[in-house]
């Protein structure tokens, strides 16, 4: 029996989204249609209306996109003199090999890597691991290992992503408070508890969204950025020989004397680029021309001042390698810096917490993750949203993360690993993407390759060394989330395959009405299904079972593309068939909500009242099978059991009156 399916359906159970592997994605929807530019992005709106809505984008991408790479200013330089397993001393040759090492670690990862190359590879504006993966649309073709190592290597960056993510709040805001401690000796009892205060009404608002907050993100990064920059300067004053550090010989010069010391701290070093998935993440909300004109202008020369005034303060006095930031604050500024600083980290934590709530809702969309309830917290911005769990589930492990390590210099040890090994499969996947949909030739993608792959590695080397220290962190909590993300995609697959059985195709159903003589009721049913072609189990159940079925029939395919957004004439597809029977395709991007009934009333020629319908839902419910003879381990088979049991019902999200809904229940063994 033949079947097509659509691979980014999300109808009719959330395992939709899995697809099924023999099927094309909604094939209804052709390429052009799908390489259609999307909506105009911020930065074109802000240039058509003027400079001033220009630098107001430019403002509102200082806070939401940069807070995290701005605030590593705070911890980077301290966790290289403090963190390592073997202290350096703050003296010429290392400071300035230090500075060497994150001037060009800046320049080759974050400018070169990333704003030049990485922000090409975009979905539709959209970016980030999820959106690589969808651009390489690797469920057409599941059986081929290579598409299927696609999918796994886009997993394994995501749960080390949603690792970091954990971490950010908790080492930026306690190494933010931490000033209050070189402010005064007798504030250290404070500093946790003053932490953990803030982690928990940051986790508190979320419910609230952040648009009005939000409103004052960018102005305050904007002061942040200002502020050491001009401390960098300051600093900078005390010694200007530091600035020789822009000659990568010092970083030969520093590894030939430290050796195997000097590999260890570069898991520190790497700090400094701590942030950069999240703003490749966010190119969908401000474009990347005014990203990468906001990095170039602004961000990276105040980030490198104030790295730079950090190492002249360590040269002109070495006894400030304790707390090298905040022992570059002149006495009188240091209680306002801390308040700035706490607000900065508080703002880079919040745009990490928005990014978790985007990333969980697009994952879900994709079929790699179950489906959580996901609150729209503004009516204006699609974007916005709250996902209680995993708010909850971050709120525990920041809070457990600052009670565990209690310092930021601990907390180092922890933060690389997950961002280090998001960078690696980023840099795999956008290797496909350019040769793939960018069409460039091996000889240019190639080299460009190996040579960020070697950096990401020899980086991610060092971070593994920290493994002991707290590292195992993030490698636990990957490795868990990688499972269930897995475990996920997995099971829907063959939950989709053995469903396919039960599916009829339209002319076998017109011959079982006309065989049983079934009734048909006045009214209208609507089957939400994700077989683009054949009919779901529950049509050909309440036929035989019932004996009757409505007189018109809408069969609904909710089909999410690869695109994250998609606009009015790809939207909506009406097909008229036999015996009062239509078929109706709603396509959405992966960032959409639908709200059917609505969608339903848009068609052309439906003439139908949606809130008068009846909406038939089918529920598998996995039984165990016979384990790996069946295609997946049998503790997968519980761990995906498990998750399909608890996980929410995803049309929920569908905007379908309650009471006008009939589910059914099917029992599939995988």
């Amino acid at each position: 029996m033949s079947t097509a399916r659509g691979d980014e359906s999300t109808a009719g159970s959330d395992d939709r989204t899995a697809g099924h592997p023999d099927a094309e994605p909604a094939d209804v929807a052709s390429e052009e249609r799908r390489d259609r530019p999307a909506a105009v992005p911020a930065e074109e709106r802000a240039r058509r209306q003027g400079a001033g809505q220009v630098a107001l984008v430019a403002l509102a991408v200082l806070g939401v996109v940069y807070g995290d790479l701005g605030t590593s200013t705070i911890y980077a330089l301290h966790a290289v003199f403090n963190g390592g397993s073997a202290h350096l001393a703050p003296d010429r040759v290392d400071v300035l090999g230090i500075l060497s090492l994150v001037f060009w670690t800046l320049i080759l990862v974050v400018s070169v890597k990333y704003m030049t190359l990485v922000l090409r590879a975009d979905n539709r504006g959209e970016g980030g691991v999820f959106a690589l993966v969808a651009l390489l649309r690797p469920w057409r073709a599941l059986r081929r290992r290579s598409r299927r190592a696609l999918v796994l290597v886009g997993l394994a960056g995501a749960a080390m992503l949603y690792a970091g993510v954990m971490i950010t709040p908790a080492i930026s805001i306690l190494s933010a408070v931490e000033g209050l401690r070189e402010a005064s000796p007798h504030m250290q009892p404070f500093v946790i508890p003053v932490t953990l205060v803030i982690i928990v009404l940051l986790f508190a608002v979320q419910r609230f969204g952040t648009a009005k907050v939000g409103a004052a993100f960018g102005p305050v990064m904007a002061v942040w950025f200002v502020a050491i920059a001009a401390l960098g300067v300051y600093g900078i004053a005390l010694e200007p020989g530091v600035l020789a550090a822009l000659n990568p010989a010092y970083a030969v010069t520093f590894f030939a004397r430290n050796g195997l010391v000097g590999f260890l701290v570069l898991f520190a070093v790497f700090l400094v680029t701590t942030g950069v998935e999240a703003l490749y993440a966010d190119i969908g909300h401000f474009g990347r021309r005014t990203i990468r004109w906001v990095w170039f202008c602004f961000v990276l020369p105040a980030l490198l001042l104030s790295y730079f005034g950090q190492g002249a303060a360590l040269l002109a006095h070495p006894a400030s390698g304790a707390q090298p930031f905040y022992n570059l604050v002149p006495r009188p500024l240091l209680y306002p810096m801390v308040v700035l600083a706490t607000l900065a980290t508080v703002i880079a934590s919040q745009a990490a917490i928005t990014g978790a709530f985007s990333m969980t809702r697009q994952a879900s969309r994709l079929g790699m993750m179950p489906p959580f309830r996901v609150v729209q917290t503004s009516e204006q911005s699609a974007g916005q949203v709250y996902v209680p769990a995993i708010n909850l589930v971050l709120m525990i492990a920041a809070v457990v993360l600052v009670l565990l390590f209690r310092s930021s210099e601990q907390l180092a040890s922890t933060y690389g690993v997950s961002v280090n090994a998001t960078m690696v499969a980023t840099t795999v996947l956008a290797y496909v993407v350019a040769r793939e949909r960018g069409r460039w030739p091996r000889r240019v993608a190639l080299p460009l390759m190996i040579v960020f792959l070697a950096i990401d590695l020899t980086y991610l080397a060092s971070n593994l060394l920290r493994v002991p220290y707290g590292g195992w962190f993030p490698i636990v909590i990957g490795a868990a989330l990688f499972v269930v993300m897995s475990t996920w995609r997995r099971g829907g697959e063959l939950l989709a395959r053995r469903t396919d059985d039960d599916a009829l195709p339209l002319t076998d159903v017109f011959a079982l009405l006309r065989r049983t003589r079934a009734a048909r009721v006045r009214g209208t049913a609507v089957f939400v299904t994700p077989w683009l072609d054949d009919t779901p189990p529950s049509l050909t159940h309440q036929v035989e079972r019932n004996g009757s079925l409505h007189r018109r029939v809408i069969l609904l395919n909710v089909l999410v593309e690869d695109v994250p957004h998609t606009t009015g004439g790809e939207r909506r597809e009406v097909e008229k068939l036999r015996h009062g029977f239509v078929r109706v395709r709603l396509h959405c991007g992966y960032l959409e909500h639908v709200d059917v009934p609505a969608e339903l009333a848009r068609c052309e020629g439906l003439h139908v009242d949606p809130a008068a319908a009846t909406y038939y839902i089918e529920h598998e419910y996995p039984q165990h099978g016979s384990g790996r003879l069946r295609g997946v381990a049998a503790w997968r088979e519980h761990v995906f059991a498990f998750l399909k049991r608890n996980c929410p019902d995803p049309t929920t999200g569908y905007g379908i009156p309650a009471d006008r809904i009939v589910d059914m229940g099917l029992r599939v063994r995988i």
